[in-house]
This record gives structure tokens, sequence and C-alpha cells, in this order.
């Protein structure tokens, strides 16, 4: 007869589901300690770039990045060794976010240059895209993300579109207005284009005829159109979007949003977590 124990997940078993998947009480737990992390982390290097509060409490503030460095790490090697394949992790984008935003603080004992220590508080700043796999996992983002990629076929359409037309409004304005208006140049005309249809206007550069300011009104109202069309095609597709929100990842390959009855993954076809 078999024990009882045989039957129970092992420990690292255990460990996959609470650091890579978000629909369990642990691993929820995990992701709302883990963005908390992320978020001092990040107030706490744009604390350091204020020189008056460096100065202050500088010594502090290098006590907390430590502590959470060394958060970073530990989780950083459970991620690794709770996979089937590490290098699948140790390569993925997020896999090199995470690398390159902990290693910062222990270079920094060997760099001690001021210089190479403003890099590197920069280089910290990498751990915002951690969010990111947290963020994945929420129902509302996932639906984003699906309408985004359904409709980047339409959007692509619609930016040449845009881009032509920049070019076309350029040319007329560059014979319009000439160089001695500022319009010295096509490629510098369609720069202007660009700037007032997007209705940014640096004004650094300004019709002068009559002409020209009437089409350049004409362009200012046509970027208010332009500017709600991909909201439309986005929206749209969020509308018809039917996505799953189970974070069910797979051990082997990493793949994640498997059917909620799934047993095996989709991609390698490896048997998920019960």
């Amino acid at each position: 007869m078999k024990s009882t124990t045989e039957n129970k997940p092992s420990l690292k078993h255990r460990l996959h589901e609470i650091i890579y998947e978000a629909d369990t009480r642990g691993g929820k737990l995990f992701d709302v300690i883990l963005l908390i992390a992320i978020l001092a982390s990040i107030l706490f290097v744009m604390l350091e770039s204020v020189q008056s509060i460096d100065e202050a409490y500088g010594s502090y503030l290098d006590i907390a990045e430590w502590v959470i460095t060394i958060l970073f790490s530990l989780e950083y090697i459970l991620r690794i060794i709770t996979v089937k394949k590490p290098w699948k992790y140790i390569f993925s984008f997020y896999g090199i976010i995470d690398l390159l935003s902990t290693i910062p603080k222990y270079v920094s004992l060997i760099l001690i240059d001021s210089h190479n220590l403003a890099v590197l508080r920069a280089l910290r700043l990498l751990r915002i895209f951690r969010i990111l796999k947290i963020t994945r996992y929420i129902g509302a983002s996932n639906r984003l993300l699906l309408a985004l990629r359904s409709s980047r076929a339409k959007i692509a359409v619609f930016l040449l579109f845009v881009l032509i037309l920049c070019i076309i409004l350029g040319t007329i304005m560059y014979m319009i207005e000439g160089a001695e208006n500022g319009f010295t140049s096509i490629p510098r005309s369609v720069y202007w284009a660009i700037v007032t249809l997007t209705t940014v206007g640096y004004g650094d550069i300004a019709p002068v005829t009559a002409l020209g300011q009437l089409i350049a009104s004409a362009i200012m109202i046509l970027g208010y159109a332009i500017i709600a069309i991909p909201t439309g095609i986005v929206g749209s597709e969020m509308i018809s979007a039917k996505i799953h929100t189970n974070t069910q990842s797979c051990p082997n390959c990493m793949r994640d949003s498997h059917q909620d009855d799934a047993l095996f993954c989709y991609h390698c076809g490896d048997k998920l977590n019960e």
C-alpha cells in the first residue's frame, strides 16, 4: 500500500505554484509582497537622486536597498531552481530584467566612482518591468494585451496612412511657405506636419502666410479626429475579446494562461501542476 505522503506535492512543486502562478492564496500573497518590494525599491532609488535626502538619510536608504536586493536575489534563485529548464528563465526577457536589476547593488561594492554609481542607480529602475510580470495575471491587463495584439494590423495600416498624410502635408507646406519662413526642406516640413497633426505644437516652426495658416488650422482640427481612431480600434477589440484569466504555468516551458481543466501544456505537452 502506498504511503499518503507520496501523493503530496514536492517542495519544488509547491514553490513553483507560489512563484509562477497567482490563482492560489500563496501565489497571490507572493505577488503582493513582490509588488510592494518593487515599488519600495523604485521609491528608494528616486529618493537617492535627491541630494538633500541622500545626504540626510543615505545610510538608511542604503540598508533598505540591501534588504530588498537580498529579497530579489532569493527570488531570482528560487525562480531558477523551481523550473525544469533553468536556462529558459535565465535568458527570457523577465529573467534578464531580474538579473540586471539585482546585480547593481553588488557591483556598487566594487565601483566606488560617483559617476558609475549614478549609472547603477538608473539601472536599478529596470525593476519596474517586474510589475509587468504581475499585471499580466490580471484579467483587465490580459484583455488589453489581447486587444492590442488583435488590432495590430489595423493600427499598422492607420499609422502608415498618417505617415503618408504627413509627407503630403509637409510637402505642400514646403511649397507654400518656403525656406524664408522656416520650412527649409521637405523633411523639416514633414516634422512640422507630424508635430501639428499630433496637436503637440512646439512652435519652433510656424506658418506665416494666410494660406499656410489656413492649412495649419485644418491639420490641427484633423489631429483631434485622428487621435480618437486608435482608441476606437482597440476599444472594439476589447469588447469582443475572450480571454482566460487562469495563471497556471508550465514548469517546463514557463507558458501560462492555460484552461482551468488543462492537464498538459498547450505548447510543450508537459504535465501541469494539479
